[in-house]
């Protein structure tokens, strides 16, 4: 009974990768709030979180790109196997493996320190390093793969007839890019880097409800259809049963 109640092998391993794509988030989150109350000097209307990499304590924040960076490539290998075959899905998956690619590239290449943070850093922008530039350049690719995914998770959907979900996925795509471009101006000051910070924790919740359904669903399928042989064995045997019964008995009224 324990083995005809185990999911088979593929259904665990995509529940396990999707497992991954609903705590990225949270773990993202969490951990950029957490220094962000606690770093000296950190003002979350002037600065980047990529800024959270410099500094005594900058290892903390290169630690939560890399994890949730691979914790992204995972769940979006598990949100490939789990969406139906489609070419839109194929492309979701590259997409959403390579925002969490762009995410591991951050921690490796540290943003510049700038505006006063850390403390004894002069105020404005200084000259960008080669590793500050490459920041910028792996963060732009990732955020336009996690952009354009949006919207091919929005198409999967919308094939599929799920509307609410294909609107919130582009929704959620448009306000990303809108929130990153606003950011990459470099000219709106404290309302882009709030709205750029609202559009990431609106993106991180999307993925995390997104894996999270997909993870529930997967194997419903399977599920469904292996259980009825077994119904249909069931019933076969009662209806062999009674038959047997009746034969057996025929003699014996006579």
């Amino acid at each position: 009974m324990a083995d005809a109640d185990c999911p088979p092998l593929d259904v665990r391993i995509t529940k396990s990768l999707l497992g991954y794509g609903v705590i990225a988030g949270p773990i993202y989150l969490i951990v950029a709030a957490a220094q962000m109350v606690t770093r000296d000097g950190y003002d979350p209307t002037r600065h980047a979180v990529s800024q959270l990499v410099n500094g005594p304590c900058g290892w903390v924040q290169v630690a939560n790109f890399v994890v949730v960076g691979a914790m992204t490539i995972a769940g979006a290998v598990g949100i490939g196997r789990a969406l139906p075959p489609s070419r839109p899905a194929t492309w979701s998956a590259a997409l959403l493996a390579g925002y969490g690619i762009g995410l591991v590239a951050a921690g490796i290449f540290r943003a510049d320190p700038s505006d006063g943070f850390p403390p004894g850093t002069p105020p404005g922008v200084g000259t960008p390093s080669w590793h500050g530039v490459a920041h910028f350049l792996v963060a732009g690719v990732g955020f336009a793969c996690f952009a354009a995914a949006g919207l091919t998770v929005g198409a999967v959907f919308a094939r599929s007839g799920a509307n609410g979900w294909a609107w919130f996925s582009r929704v959620v795509s448009v306000a990303f890019a809108a929130g990153f471009g606003a950011l990459a101006t470099g000219t709106l000051g404290a309302p882009a880097v709030l709205g750029f910070t609202a559009a990431v924790v609106l993106a991180w919740a999307w993925l995390t409800a997104l894996s999270a359904k997909l993870y529930k669903e997967v194997g419903m399928a399977q599920s469904s259809v292996s259980s009825t042989p077994r119904a249909s064995s069931t019933s076969a045997s009662v209806v062999a049963h009674e038959h047997t019964n009746r034969t057996t008995g025929s003699p014996r009224s006579g």
